[in-house]
């Protein structure tokens, strides 16, 4: 079995951002030599999240203010400590911090439609994501 890292770096302008990772995670995958396999992609923070679907800017639109109903900035029990991020951590349970993406005859195998989006809910620092390609 061959396995390959290859770690993202962002340092995002806004508090909340979406990121279309695709070609990056599709490049990891070429480069990892893995024929037959899988994706990890995980972010690496607790108020970040990636997930899969449509690239369509009015989808992300209504996502972004899906997840803001759910999960408004707000005033948390968290911000006790110190923090203003609470919406951040819950943001992030909602969309989940990882995706599995399948690996065929040396490609990922993504549906039409599909796209692979890091979702940054507390940014204007640095933030990592891990791509972790295992297979044959």
């Amino acid at each position: 079995m061959k396995s390959h890292t290859k770690y993202l770096t962002f340092n995002t302008r806004q508090r909340r951002e979406y990121i279309n990772i695709t070609r990056k995670v599709a490049d990891a995958v070429t480069k990892s030599g893995v024929s037959e396999g899988m994706a990890l992609v995980s972010a690496m923070h607790i108020t970040a999240g990636v997930w899969v679907n449509d690239a369509e800017e009015g989808l992300l639109a209504d996502i972004d203010e899906w997840l803001e109903k759910l999960a408004p900035h707000a005033n948390y029990r968290h911000h006790r400590a110190g923090e203003d991020n609470g919406d951040a951590h819950l943001k992030s349970l909602l969309v989940h911090h990882e995706v599995i993406l399948p690996i065929t005859n040396g490609a990922l195998d993504l549906g039409p439609w599909q796209q692979v989006y890091y979702a940054e809910f507390d940014g204007q620092r640095r933030k990592r994501v891990i791509i972790k390609v295992m297979g044959e």
